[in-house]
């Protein structure tokens, strides 16, 4: 009898052993049985630090905004930020710009 955890990413029932890790062969994710599970939404800025609703972060280049007729400068500090799903994985209201979208590559966490 199979007592096994079903895949997390497409739920199939087919999962192996693979030395440590837990292996789908459906579609191929692999997996640590013992590692921490993380809760919510994972988002790390352009240094490998993990974000966090409410942080502050500063943009790390300058950023083309379609429909704008001046670019968001390198340095431009973003409060108060709000993780989503998505490319674009950062929800924010920027002085002089406005409800924005950004991905969180281009930040840096203050």
């Amino acid at each position: 009898m199979n007592t096994l955890p079903n895949c997390p990413k497409c739920n199939s029932e087919y999962v192996y052993e693979d030395g440590l890790l837990l292996v789908c062969p459906e579609c191929a994710y692999e997996w640590d049985p013992n590692a921490e599970v993380e809760e919510g939404l994972v988002a790390l800025d352009a240094n490998g630090v993990k974000l966090a609703d409410g942080d502050t972060v500063t943009l790390i280049k300058d950023l083309k905004v379609k429909g704008a007729p001046k670019d968001l400068k390198q340095g431009t500090k973003v409060k108060n930020i709000r993780l989503v799903e998505g490319d674009h994985n950062i929800d924010c209201k920027i002085d002089g710009f406005g409800a924005m979208k950004l991905k969180s590559e281009f930040v840096k966490k203050v």
